[in-house]
């Protein structure tokens, strides 16, 4: 069986896949909060144990190969992680897991959602933009979420190659008279202010707070309140017109920084937002400001608005990516011919 996960700030998601023909198959999956274990291994025995009772096996589950996407930067098979609680080291977990460490891969959570994407179905995409991939072409990802992501798949002229980036850590660029005020209100605590700091959760309070500092919520006085999933429900039923005013704000800046990697990219193959913040706000993503946004660089509007923008409707994409990088490492040839069919 391949082992994988999907391991962020804020949740934790694993799976255990069978082997079906060419591709993998699903048998058993569950979702944790990432504050309620002290270290990965714990979670990993946690979740062997309840896979080894819900597939009901006399003996223990045999983890063949495991792979995780991460909320952080993989360099030289040691992870650099920001928003984890935990220090992950190859060499531990494959003592917990039994297994040769050759046979577990760590990337970028973002890289493993974008191996993931030729694996989901034609409904797991919502298109935001009437526009018609190129096949052949370059692809961008961007996240928001505990953290702000972001990926590219470049065309090598047989498949496309993901490679990480850190372009959240890259500076914020405000574009009008109000976005400056913003960041000079930003810098009144922070020497930088990178676009995480923004497009993440963490950035919609600050922006509530520079639109109206008088107007709070409760949960701004909790530590460990949540106040990006307060201030977004309040926005998308209209509880608050400050809250309305925030989400308005960090679409309109959020579709920009997206136009912004589209451009690096050269993202003709598509942009594809993932994150569990798109899925929460899609209906105000529907309405056209982000796409206004992130085709509003003069004069390049035309070149920006011949790129297709895909929201990713399924959030086990990095699961089956990782899942899959994982299977690479027992059979490369295997992995390459399943490369061009989805079975998921």
């Amino acid at each position: 069986m391949i082992l994988a996960g999907d391991i962020g700030g804020t949740k934790c998601n694993l799976a255990v896949f069978e082997q079906s023909g060419a591709g993998l198959r699903p048998v058993f999956q569950t979702r944790h909060a990432t504050k309620d274990f002290s270290n990965f291994e714990q979670l990993l025995d946690s979740f062997v144990q309840a896979a080894h009772t819900h597939l009901g096996k006399a003996e223990d589950i045999s983890i063949t190969a495991a792979g995780f996407g991460i909320a952080g930067t993989v360099v030289g098979g040691r992870l650099h992680a920001i928003n984890l609680p935990w220090q992950l080291e190859p060499a531990s977990l494959a003592s917990t897991l039994n297994l040769n460490s050759n046979n577990i891969v760590f990337m970028n959570d973002l890289v493993a959602t974008a191996c993931g994407i030729d694996r989901l179905e034609q409904r797991d995409f919502f298109l935001l933009n009437e526009v018609t991939p190129q096949f052949h072409a370059n692809k961008a990802l961007i996240a928001a979420g505990t953290g702000l992501g972001e990926a590219m798949l470049f065309w090598d002229g047989h498949r496309h190659v993901a490679a990480p980036s850190e372009g959240g850590a890259a500076d914020f660029a405000p574009r009008t008279t109000r976005e400056i005020r913003f960041l000079q209100f930003l810098n009144q605590d922070l020497a930088r202010v990178s676009c995480e700091e923004v497009f993440s959760g963490r950035g919609f309070r600050k922006i509530h707070e520079f639109l109206n500092p008088a107007t709070r919520h409760p949960v701004f006085d909790e530590s460990s309140g949540d106040s990006a999933k307060e201030i977004t429900q309040n926005a998308m039923s209209g509880a608050c017109e400050v809250c309305v005013e925030t989400l308005d704000f960090w679409i309109d800046a959020f579709g920009a920084e997206t136009g912004n990697l589209a451009l690096r990219v050269l993202a003709y193959g598509g942009v594809y937002l993932a994150g569990g913040i798109a899925l929460k706000i899609l209906p105000k993503l529907k309405e056209g400001t982000f796409c206004h946004s992130f085709a509003d660089k003069a004069p390049l509007n035309a070149v920006l608005a011949s790129v297709p923008i895909f929201v990713i409707l399924n959030e086990d994409a990095p699961l089956l990516g990782a899942a899959y990088q994982a299977l690479g490492t027992l059979d490369p040839c295997l992995h390459a011919r399943a490369l061009g069919s989805s079975s998921y």
